[in-house]
């Protein structure tokens, strides 16, 4: 059966990976697969705007629309999935529509689309719309409290895995966003605050302003065969200076109070000013802008952007009020346009022109400005990893959890000694089943299921992201823990210790036992035989989640743990009348739905043939004159012969207890008689 299962498991792996495109489209790589653009109506709601308003695609490095009303930018929509790539538990993306505003908050958001187990069939949409509209309001260029004077929403209850993925997503897409539209600066843009004060020669040495000179001569050199030839001769043919004045230690130094008041005062968000100041010769303005509103001899240069001022983004600046300025001939201040960014390096050139015979010479006098590290603000960190503050907030769940599995090991290396003592490994092991229901199951939600298989399989297939699993700690310590104690003791470490649902039918059988309720043994034929209904659910499920993971989690259904673990009994009375009548039906047969219906035992049981130990002693006399262990076996995992079948073990060690009993295993008996003979 084992050896089956696995070649059944390879095969739909290697169908799943033959059915992938050979060159997926990933998020920013286009628009992502089945993507869905907001309606008018939702970007005005999301942006607590009155229709209408018009929605234009960005296409780029960061998609996304851009939302404008009357003719003006109000807004910007990015995708999770399209932008952060956000993939839910089930291994399914996860879109969620989040808009920012001019200001650099979260409008607001809006659930497209998912395949989250708990989100498809625990929570009602009402509650995953309010979660998702919580976040309307964050300011994304701060961080810490003031960043959300109401506080991020909390993730919800039950759902943390899936809910945390949606808050990471919605977080990071509205920064990525933010970013890429220049409503928010990613370096962290500039010290706006800070003063100190400085004269000229000061603010020339720390880089604030930067120089350079053309001579007469330089440019005659440049421009000659111009019609009306540049003489050579003493002075400049074009001293210029530049710099970014937002700084108080630069503007207020330069212009004074007042003027550098007036001069950034109407600067829209995230913009910052530039001051152009020139002597000599030449005019880095010229006069043809009065007649057309474009300066066509200054440019500004920032990589693969080039800018020209045009005349509603200029000021003229009369004097400058730094001591020792020198006497300019124009000084000039610009309105930046958002596509430059103030605080990486960026270049002014001015264009030099003269008539000539075969048309026109000319040449470009660039100045380099990178605005001094003194003037830079560290950017706001982002985000903590939701996981990050998932560990640190359940710090106590995890001591837990960390000493359950710290006595559970001490038990199952210590096992010939405490399988001696009959009476302690009894009281031992109820202390422990009742440990996991009612402190890892009742208390922490601790319980594992096959719909957490499925989404590991899915992430394996559509790519691995730690962060996905480590939002929940609980269950991925008990996941590793699972998957390390495999290869020690098979699946028995989870299905017969730390399961909560397991254990809660182990103790109403054993209180079942101790009223005197019948047990019915279960012929071994057919016994062997409904082994064959929980592969083939797990198989199922696992297969179905490839056509539709909303059908998968319908069938995944099967499992009770939903019910009576997460949700504690509360739900509707289908779900409630299940669990009682698995539990009824495990009062007269122990272990009844781990024998015969657990998925996530069917799927834990396929790599059992891994484990690298065998700490279950057998004697040669097992199954041949004494068959005493087979019938009391917790789940029917010893056959006929004697042999343990590694697959329906769940390593309670009764049969251990029983083969070292005097007073139980007939072995034993006889070996005590004949010594006493």
């Amino acid at each position: 059966m084992g050896l089956g299962m696995i070649r059944l498991m390879r095969l739909i792996l290697i169908l799943r990976l033959l059915a992938l495109p050979a060159h997926a489209g990933g998020p920013l790589s286009g628009d992502a697969p089945d993507l869905r653009p907001p309606t008018p109506a939702e970007a005005a709601e999301m942006l607590s705007l009155e229709a209408p308003v018009q929605i234009l695609r960005e296409a780029g490095g960061v998609p996304g629309w851009t939302v404008t009303k009357a003719g003006t930018v109000v807004g910007h929509i990015g995708s999770t999935w399209e932008i952060a790539a956000s993939v839910g538990y089930s291994g399914r993306p996860i879109d969620v529509l989040v808009a920012v505003t001019p200001e650099g908050r979260i409008g607001g958001a809006r659930m497209v689309r998912h395949n989250e187990p708990v989100l498809t069939l625990g929570i009602s949409e009402a509650d995953i719309a309010a979660y998702v509209s919580g976040f309307a309001g964050y300011d994304l260029s701060s961080s810490g409290p003031a960043a959300a004077p109401g506080g991020l929403p909390d993730v919800i209850s039950r759902a943390t895995v899936s809910t945390g993925v949606i808050r990471d997503g919605i977080l990071r897409t509205a920064r990525t966003l933010a970013i890429a539209r220049g409503v928010i600066a990613g370096s962290g843009g500039m010290d706006r605050l800070s003063y100190e004060s400085a004269t000229w020669d000061a603010l020339l040495a720390m880089g604030a302003i930067t120089e350079t000179s053309v001579t007469m001569a330089d440019a005659a050199t440049a421009l000659s065969g111009a019609t009306v030839p540049v003489e050579p001769g003493p002075g400049a043919f074009l001293h210029l200076w530049t710099g970014i004045i937002d700084p108080p230690t630069v503007g207020r130094n330069l212009l004074g109070q007042q003027d550098f008041t007036r001069a950034v005062g109407n600067l829209g968000a995230g913009g910052a000013a530039l001051i152009v100041m020139s002597s000599g010769l030449h005019s880095h303005r010229g006069t043809d802008w009065k007649r057309t509103g474009l300066f066509d001899r200054l440019t500004v240069v920032q990589g693969d952007t080039r800018w020209q001022p045009t005349e509603d983004r200029y000021h003229m600046q009369k004097k400058l009020a730094a001591n020792g300025a020198p006497k300019m001939k124009e000084i000039s201040l610009f309105a930046l346009p958002r596509d430059i960014d103030p605080t990486r390096p960026f270049s002014i050139e001015v264009r030099a022109a003269r008539p000539s015979d075969a048309g026109e010479v000319a040449m470009t006098i660039a100045l380099p400005y990178q605005l001094p590290d003194a003037f830079l603000l560290a950017p706001p960190p982002d985000p903590a990893p939701l996981w990050v503050s998932a560990w640190a907030a359940k710090r106590a769940q995890i001591a837990i959890v960390a000493l359950m599995l710290a006595v559970l090991t001490l038990i199952l290396f210590a096992q010939e000694w405490i399988t001696r003592r009959p009476r302690l490994w009894r009281a031992g092991r109820l202390t422990f089943l009742a440990t996991t229901f009612l402190v890892l199951g009742m208390g922490l939600n601790g319980q594992l299921s096959v719909v957490q298989v499925v989404a590991f399989v899915h992430s394996l297939l559509t790519g691995f992201r730690w962060e996905t699993f480590l939002i929940e700690p609980v269950i991925f310590i008990l996941w590793g823990f699972t998957a390390l104690g495999m290869l020690f003791w098979g699946r028995g470490v989870y299905c017969g210790w730390l399961c909560p649902f397991g254990a809660l039918q182990e103790l109403t059988n054993a209180a079942a036992q101790r009223l005197g309720v019948r047990q019915i043994a279960v012929p071994q034929a057919l016994h062997e035989r409904l082994w064959v209904i929980k592969y083939t659910a797990f198989v199922g499920i696992l297969a179905l989640s490839f056509y539709s993971m909303h059908l998968a989690l319908i069938a995944a259904e099967v499992e009770p743990f939903k019910t009576a673990i997460s949700l504690r009994f509360i739900r509707a009375w289908p779900f409630v009348l299940f669990v009682l009548a698995l539990l009824g039906a495990g009062l007269f047969i122990e272990r009844f739905f781990c024998r015969y219906l657990c998925p996530l035992g069917a799927g834990l049981a396929i790599p059992a043939k891994l484990k690298i130990f065998d700490w279950l002693k057998r004697r040669p006399q097992c199954g041949r004159e004494c068959r005493l262990c087979e019938t009391k076996c917790t789940v029917g995992a010893i056959d006929g012969i004697g042999r343990i079948n590694a697959n329906e073990c769940v390593l309670c060690l009764r049969c251990q207890v029983i083969m070292n009993d005097g007073t139980q295993c007939p072995v034993l008996k006889r070996r005590a008689r004949a010594e006493a003979a």
